[in-house]
């Protein structure tokens, strides 16, 4: 009998919620449902209009539930209900929208060969996909897995943290309520050691798609070897460098990595965690940067008021406090924050100050390892070329972004900076119709876009003799 997982309230320590952590046997039934309507066609044998269709009105049952799945987001992760709806919620809804378009245009090729045959291609369906998403941004992510696969015909086992399950069950539901049939997205609740590993081990699934950490990568590409050789792609890490030169919009890069850094509470992969200021702004910057981040609000994620929630949990909170306090040992100059908020309310939640360091060296474990955290690593160079080399001198590879208003210079940075995006003049920017995913140690393969389709479909050639 699995056992029950407890969901409380970061910001108040609340029960929200239970689910059981699938074990093995639990995670088979439910992989066995996924194949079964696969093999059956129960999805994939519908008109394309049909699965536009539904696809379609997936994303407008999102948004006609925003508030209820802002809400339950914000319980589950601590973030802001602004947040949760606006980065959460709407970008599932834009996802869904933009995959039914592609349903009715996943197209083969017929193609020139030598002799009197006739070659064509067909994309077929890759068959049943383990999404096994984080909890930063719970819906969305799961959007941008589940959209596609069902664009392309695939039935999904979705695995979601175990710290916020409740809103891939809602999600799960108004997928239903839209029309899609049964068994074709199903949700495996439970811890990684459970249920993800039951998942990633099992003979009947065709492909995973992973975001989260290195270290759990790593295991799913044993599992994979071990078991069925199943197709993987992984969005992993990021220590994304946020580079400012002197020419730069002043006000507009200030506002850029405040929320590059503080945006969800430092709790994003692609976080602008490392600053990397010109000399002859860095100072100032660096001083108005941090009037900002000590103006910041933090409370009640539900309190439309607030800006900044509390972090998922006490174990992260803990990770975040103990680099900090590895950056005060290595000789970085804490600037603000540093420490715990527990003023009134917020003691009873895992709240920490926005966090600045100062004379931060790439060398320094602050600089190199993702801290997951309101946590900003600030360092300062001279010339293109080292600003280059500190934003490489990673094993990451994810996120990056450029300020400047020299448009030779930005191009050659964007070039040279070795990352699956690189904004310039802004921070953050994503659209369902962007590719997403990294260089490196951030993992390979790409959501979003129709680049994402690639993960989901095999390509087979017809040879017909005439």
């Amino acid at each position: 009998m699995p056992i029950s997982i407890e969901i409380f309230n970061p910001a108040n320590g609340d029960l929200v919620g239970t689910v059981p952590d699938c074990d093995a046997d639990a995670v088979g039934r439910l992989v066995a449902t996924a194949r079964e309507s696969f093999e059956k066609k129960t999805w994939r044998g519908l008109a394309p209009s049909q699965r536009e269709r539904i696809l379609w009105k997936i994303g407008e049952l999102l948004l006609e539930h925003r508030d209820e799945l802002a809400r339950l987001i914000s319980q589950e992760t601590g973030k802001t209900l602004r947040e949760a709806a606006g980065a959460d919620v709407a970008p599932a809804a834009d996802c869904f929208r933009y995959y039914a378009g592609w349903v009715r245009k996943l197209y083969g090729e017929t193609i020139p060969v030598d002799g009197p045959y006739l070659n064509y291609t067909l994309r077929e369906p890759v068959g049943v996909v383990g999404a096994i998403v984080p909890w930063n941004f719970p819906l969305q992510t799961a959007a941008w897995k589940v959209a596609p696969a069902l664009a392309c015909g695939c039935s999904v086992v979705l695995k979601p943290s175990e710290l916020t399950p409740l809103s891939a069950l809602r999600f799960a539901g108004i997928c239903a309520a839209a029309g899609l049939p049964e068994g074709v997205l199903v949700v495996a609740t439970g811890y990684g050691e459970t249920a993800g590993e039951a998942l990633s081990l099992h003979e009947d699934v065709d492909k995973i798609s992973f975001t989260g950490s290195v270290e759990t990568a790593r295991k799913l590409l044993k599992d994979s070897a071990v078991s069925n050789l199943k197709r993987l792609s992984l969005e992993l890490g990021g220590k994304s460098p946020n580079i400012v030169f002197p020419d730069a919009d002043f006000d507009a890069a200030v506002r850029g990595a405040l929320w590059g850094i503080f945006g969800n509470k430092g709790e994003m992969c692609t976080a602008g965690s490392r600053l990397l200021l010109h000399e002859e702004i860095h100072d100032r910057f660096l001083a108005e940067l941090a009037a900002k981040a000590l103006k910041l609000r933090l409370g009640d994620p539900l309190d439309p008021h607030t800006q900044m929630g509390p972090q998922i949990s006490a174990r992260q909170m803990d990770r975040i406090l103990h680099y900090i306090a590895l950056g005060k040992r290595e000789g970085a100059r804490l600037i603000c924050g540093g420490e715990r908020d527990t003023e009134g309310a917020k003691a009873h939640g895992y709240f920490i100050k926005p966090t600045i360091f100062a004379n931060v060296t790439p060398e320094m474990r602050i600089a190199r390892e993702e801290i997951f955290g309101p946590v900003l690593c600030v360092m300062r160079f001279r010339e293109e070329e080292e600003a280059i080399r500190i934003a490489n001198g990673t094993t990451y590879g994810l996120a990056s972004a450029v300020w400047t208003n020299d448009l030779k210079r930005a191009h050659r940075m964007a070039a040279e900076i070795k990352a699956g995006s690189v904004w310039v003049n802004t921070y953050n920017a994503f659209d369902s119709g962007s590719p997403f995913g990294g260089y490196k140690q951030s993992g390979y393969g790409r959501d979003l876009g129709s680049y994402a389709l690639e993960q989901y479909t095999n390509v087979k050639s017809v040879w017909v003799a005439l």
